[in-house]
C-alpha cells in the first residue's frame, strides 16, 4: 500500500513499520478508557472546526444520519492502531486508507482532501489530546515528564499511519505553540462542529434500542445539558470564545469536583470493564491471557453488528466493516 502526502501529489512509499506502542506505554492506559466516551462530542467539535475537516465530514460522511453507530463502530479500528500489537501498523494503513476518496472543493472554494497531511494530522492530534485530557480533567493528572511521554508516543503512534511527518512538531513545547495557533488562528465556527454540538434530537444509542421512545426523550434533556456543559468546560478559550458560549469560574471550580468524583468514582470500576473490547483484547494479549494476534487464527475484535451502517452501504470503502458483515447478506442490527 501507499500513503498519499497530500491530495493530487504524488503517493509516499510505506516505510517499514515501525514499532507499535505497548502495555508499557501510557497511551495504552488513557486512550482505550471508557472515560474517553465524556470527550467525545468535544473531540468530534474540534475535529470538525478545522475547516478541510468539516467540509469533508458535511459532504461525505453519514455521521448525523447514525451518529451512536458511527461512533462506536469507529472506536475499533481507531483503537486497534494503539492496541493491536503485531497488526497494528495493518490496522493504521487500513483506517487512513477509508479516507483516500474523500476531498473535494468547500463552500468558499478551498479545495480539500482527507489525506492532506495538515488536515489528517489534525485529526490525530484531537486524538492525542484526547489522552492529555483525559488524564489531566477525569484522571490522576499529568506530571511534565508524563506529558513528554505521552507526546513521543503519540508520535509514535501517528508514524503507523505511514503519513507525511511534516506537520508533527517536534516536541510538547512545540505541540502547545501548534495546538494554540491551531485554536486561534485555524480553527473556524462550521456548520459541522455545530451540528456535533447540537445534541437535541439525538436517538438512542443502538444498544438501548428497547427503551421506549418517550422515556429516551425524557433522558436525553438531562444527557444534552450534561454533555455539553463538559464540552464547553473542555474546549480551548479561543475556540470557547469563537462559538460564543460562556464559562464562568464557578463553572470552572464545579468541573474540577465533578472530574475528581470520576476519577476516585473511576476506582470502584473492575479493571477488566475499564476499556473499550478492543483495548480488552490488547491488555489480554500483552498479559498472554489471549493468543498472540501473529496466530492467524487470531482476528481483531470488532465491532457488533448493531453499530455497522447500513446493509446498501457496507461495500462503500469510505467505511470501516469487519469482513464476516460484508459477506453476510443482511445483518440484523
Amino acid at each position: 500500500m501507499t500513503g498519499t502526502d497530500a491530495a493530487g501529489s504524488a503517493p509516499l512509499r510505506d516505510q517499514p513499520a515501525p514499532a507499535p506502542l505497548g502495555p508499557e506505554s501510557l497511551t495504552w492506559r488513557y486512550f482505550g478508557d471508557w472515560r474517553t466516551l465524556l470527550l467525545a462530542p468535544w473531540a468530534g467539535a474540534m475535529q470538525n472546526a478545522h475547516p478541510a475537516l468539516g467540509a469533508g465530514v458535511a459532504r461525505h460522511s453519514r455521521f448525523f444520519e447514525e451518529r451512536w453507530q458511527r461512533l462506536l463502530r469507529s472506536l475499533y479500528p481507531i483503537g486497534g492502531v494503539v492496541y493491536d500489537g503485531p497488526r497494528a501498523a495493518e490496522t493504521a494503513r487500513t483506517v487512513r486508507d477509508y479516507h483516500r476518496a474523500i476531498g473535494g472543493v468547500d463552500d468558499q472554494g478551498r479545495r480539500y482532501h482527507a489525506l492532506d497531511p495538515d488536515t489528517f494530522y489534525w485529526a490525530h492530534a484531537t486524538f492525542f489530546m484526547l489522552t492529555v485530557l483525559t488524564a489531566e480533567r477525569f484522571g490522576p493528572g499529568l506530571t511534565d515528564a508524563q506529558r513528554d511521554q505521552l507526546y513521543a508516543e503519540h508520535v509514535a503512534w501517528y508514524r503507523l499511519y505511514g503519513m507525511s511527518m511534516r506537520p508533527v512538531p517536534p516536541d510538547w513545547p512545540s505541540f502547545v505553540t501548534y495546538w494554540d495557533r491551531m485554536c486561534a488562528e485555524v480553527l473556524e465556527d462550521t456548520a459541522a462542529a455545530r451540528a456535533v454540538l447540537d445534541l437535541r434530537d439525538l436517538d438512542r444509542p443502538p444498544a438501548l434500542g428497547w427503551l421506549p421512545w418517550p422515556l429516551w426523550c425524557a433522558a436525553r434533556v438531562p444527557f444534552r445539558l450534561l454533555f455539553t456543559w463538559l464540552t464547553v468546560g473542555l474546549l480551548p478559550e479561543a475556540v470557547r470564545r469563537r462559538f460564543g458560549y460562556r464559562w464562568t469560574a464557578a463553572d470552572e471550580r464545579l468541573f474540577r469536583l465533578a472530574g475528581r468524583a470520576v476519577h476516585l468514582g473511576w476506582r470502584l470500576v473492575p479493571p477488566s470493564r475499564r476499556f473499550h473490547p478492543r483495548a480488552r483484547a490488547g491488555w489480554r494479549r500483552a498479559t498472554g491471557s489471549r493468543p498472540s494476534d501473529t496466530d492467524t487464527d487470531t482476528a481483531p475484535v470488532e465491532t457488533p453488528a448493531r453499530n455497522l451502517p447500513p446493509a446498501d452501504r457496507r461495500d462503500d470503502p469510505r467505511h470501516y466493516v469487519p469482513a464476516a458483515a460484508r459477506r453476510a447478506p443482511h445483518v440484523s442490527p
